[in-house]
């Protein structure tokens, strides 16, 4: 409703509203809203005065703009009038056309139906041409549509004779074109992305058998792949990651095609018109013909692996099974609902296997190249003579060192096979286990045990081996012993995380230091038995060939007692430098006695010699039952007895040797008065020389005493040397 007392609405009433304002406002109210209204009233005037300053340019252009559309609106007022005329003519003409054609309407829609027919009939009589061409230019989809478009027509129209024999030509021609699939289908050599084709054309538009196509495709596939297979077996100057990528490129996307395309095709899909079971038996189907293939193709890469260890690089063919190895998982996910039963896991712990065994053979290949290099060095010395002990040092050290440094190499590059970045992990696998366990135990405690068994092989009997190159072998075992063996032990165990100390079926470090050492105890042993029988040799010549009564009177020592001592000097000196000074092996004299004649006490007489030669029985008895009883009460020698890792021991062994030697050609000799005396002269220049060698003297004094001991028994006239004589001759020799 219209206020007349509001001054913004249009009803507004000045009359009214004074008075309203005098009747009910006090003077002074009604002066503020004076004041109030004048104000406003200046508020209004100051923003009327700014809106028409800001907006006088669009008043002026508004103002051009109105007097411009005066003048147009003139010139359109006149067209529109002549437009109107033209409309009423086109208005007339038409309802006279409509008037003249309103008999022939019905007639013309007649003849638009016929036009469309007769473009059918057209399509039907020129399609079996249509789909020749098609075929020939191998657009089979094109000819496939083509064809289902016009069973709509031929289902309508099919009674009639002249659409009958089109239909009949069509169908002979899609019955070729299903043949022609068919034999493609079949043919050699055909892709398995132009197979899946093939099948869907015949599946979808040419109403083949579900079941008879799947099992044709999966025969057809069979051959293509099986091509692909003899394709790769001829790639055997590429390497492994270019023959694994060509595999994945060919067989496994053929056969990943095939599969997924058999999947979609006859797996995926329910068919009325076959069996209930018909899914099930193409799943079971499609997983025995993948798994056929897969195995095929994995056998083919482990051949090639099979040919390919111990001389191509280990870590490039691990990335070509690695590559192997992703391809294979990822048809996994693409194929669900198939299993796939090997994978190259198996291949790559198998591989693991061979690398063992190929770089165990070259090990032990290494091994005994070293043992060669050894003995030709030894034997590129002109004699034992002067083959120095730094120079066996040197031997024994290079062998030693050759041997870690290439264990260690082989334990590093086996290694590989468990890096992080593979995408398989073999640590996890059991199989895998077993073969990280297998590079300690086949690898290298075998190696250990074949190093132990080679090296006591040359201390066999049959075997004749150089004394030298018998020190060098016992000083290596005893190297590996007391260090060897547990570096490379707890080399293994580091590098490949075994728990040795835990498992039971894991060799012990022990074993294998006991082995060496046992080995080397042997060695030793025949290193000692070799030298004394040279030292042996040397004597029993000296004793057989000479004519001890027929001797002269002795002047000097003879020439083998003097080559006797050189041969030990020699030999204290070789073996010296290998095996250091034990604290208690002696180096000094333990008093200037020993170095005197043990015999000096005998007299010229064999009576007297008999009195003295024990002290236990009276001098009229048998010198034989004298003797008996000597020996009974003396302390045994044993003359072949196992030696330490000591000079003093391995050099006592082989005088030890020499003098039982001596003594039992003595025993099978004759002599006479100046051969007795030779042997006495010998005897004590032994005793004077060997002294040193010898941590105990008394073992030399007893076993030269039997020695002149046995010379006066087999003596025909007893009578020994003056002793002070023995010395001098002794000490000008």
């Amino acid at each position: 409703m219209a206020n007349p007392y509001d001054m913004d609405n249009t009803a507004f009433d000045s009359e009214k509203y004074l008075e309203k304002l005098l009747k009910d406002y006090t003077l002074k109210q009604i002066m503020d809203t004076e004041a109030a209204v004048v104000k406003d009233t200046q508020t209004l005037h100051s923003d009327m005065q700014t809106l028409v300053y800001e907006n006088y340019n669009k008043f002026i252009s508004a103002t051009d703009t109105i007097r411009k559309m005066k003048n147009d609106f003139k010139t359109m007022e006149s067209d529109m009038n002549l437009l109107k005329e033209k409309m009423n003519t086109i208005t007339n003409f038409s309802e006279r056309i409509t008037g003249t054609l309103q008999g022939t309407r019905s007639q013309l829609c007649k003849l638009s139906e016929k036009h469309s027919l007769l473009k059918r009939l057209q399509f039907l009589s020129s399609l079996p041409a249509n789909l020749k061409a098609q075929i020939e230019e191998q657009n089979y989809y094109q000819a496939c549509n083509m064809y289902v478009q016009a069973q709509k027509v031929f289902e309508e129209y099919g009674q009639q004779p002249s659409f009958d024999g089109i239909h009949k030509d069509c169908d002979v021609i899609m019955k070729n074109l299903k043949e022609q699939l068919k034999l493609e289908f079949h043919m050699v050599g055909k892709k398995a992305e132009t197979l899946t084709k093939i099948g869907e054309l015949l599946l979808l538009h040419l109403n083949e058998k579900p079941s008879e196509l799947a099992a044709e495709m999966l025969t057809c596939a069979s051959k293509r792949l099986h091509e692909q297979i003899v394709m790769l077996q001829d790639q055997t100057e590429r390497d492994m990651i270019e023959f694994v990528d060509m595999g994945i490129d060919g067989f496994l996307n053929d056969l990943t095609l095939v599969v997924t395309a058999y999947y979609d095709m006859f797996v995926a899909k329910h068919y009325d018109d076959e069996r209930d079971d018909f899914q099930e038996h193409t799943l079971k189907e499609l997983n025995i013909f993948l798994n056929l293939n897969i195995e095929k193709y994995l056998a083919l890469v482990q051949d090639r692996v099979d040919s390919d260890i111990g001389l191509g690089d280990t870590h490039i063919m691990l990335r070509a099974l690695d590559r192997l190895h992703r391809r294979l998982l990822a048809m996994r996910n693409i194929c669900c609902g198939l299993v796939i039963h090997r994978s190259t896991v198996d291949i790559i712990i198998a591989a693991a296997h061979q690398l063992i065994q190929s770089h165990s053979k070259n090990l032990r290949d290494h091994f005994a190249d070293s043992l060669s290099s050894v003995r030709l060095s030894l034997v590129s010395v002109k004699s034992d003579a002067v083959v120095s002990g730094i120079h066996l040092n040197e031997l024994i050290t290079n062998l030693y060192v050759t041997l870690m440094e290439k264990v260690r190499g082989v334990l590093q590059d086996l290694l590989v096979f468990l890096q992080a970045d593979w995408s398989f992990n073999i640590k996890c696998n059991y199989k895998g286990a077993l073969c990280i366990e297998g590079i300690r135990e086949n690898l290298l405690i075998g190696f250990l045990r074949h190093i132990a068994r080679v090296i006591n092989s040359f201390g066999d009997s049959s075997t004749s081996s150089p004394p030298n190159l018998l020190l060098v072998l016992s000083k290596t075992c005893l190297e590996m012993e007391q260090n060897g063996v547990h570096v490379l032990v707890s080399l293994v165990d580091d590098l490949y995380e075994i728990d040795s100390e835990n498992r039971a079926t894991l060799t012990h470090e022990t074993e294998i230091c006991a082995e060496m050492r046992d080995t080397a105890h042997n060695l030793l042993d025949t290193y000692v038995r070799l030298q004394g029988l040279n030292i042996s040799q040397m004597l029993r010549k000296s004793v057989e060939t000479r004519d001890w009564l027929n001797s002269l009177e002795p002047r000097t020592v003879r020439a083998v007692m003097k080559r006797v001592v050189e041969e030990m000097t020699s030999i204290e000196t070789v073996v010296a430098s290998l095996y250091e000074h034990q604290p208690h092996e002696r180096t000094t004299a333990s008093s200037d006695s020993s170095r005197k004649t043990y015999f000096s006490n005998l007299t010229n007489s064999k009576q007297q010699f008999r009195s003295n030669w024990s002290n236990y029985t009276p001098s009229q008895l048998e010198s034989s039952y004298v003797s008996n009883i000597h020996r009974l009460f003396s302390e045994r020698v044993e003359i072949f007895t196992s030696v330490d890792f000591s000079k003093v021991s391995i050099v006592t062994g082989i005088i030890k040797i020499g003098l039982k030697t001596l003594l039992e050609c003595v025993r099978t000799r004759t002599f006479s008065k100046f051969g007795l005396q030779q042997i006495q002269v010998d005897t004590h220049y032994l005793q004077m020389n060997l002294w040193r060698f010898v941590k105990d003297e008394n073992l030399i004094n007893y076993l030269l005493d039997e020695i002149l001991g046995s010379a006066v028994h087999r003596c025909l006239e007893s009578t020994l040397m003056e002793p002070n004589a023995v010395e001098i001759i002794c000490e000008r020799a």
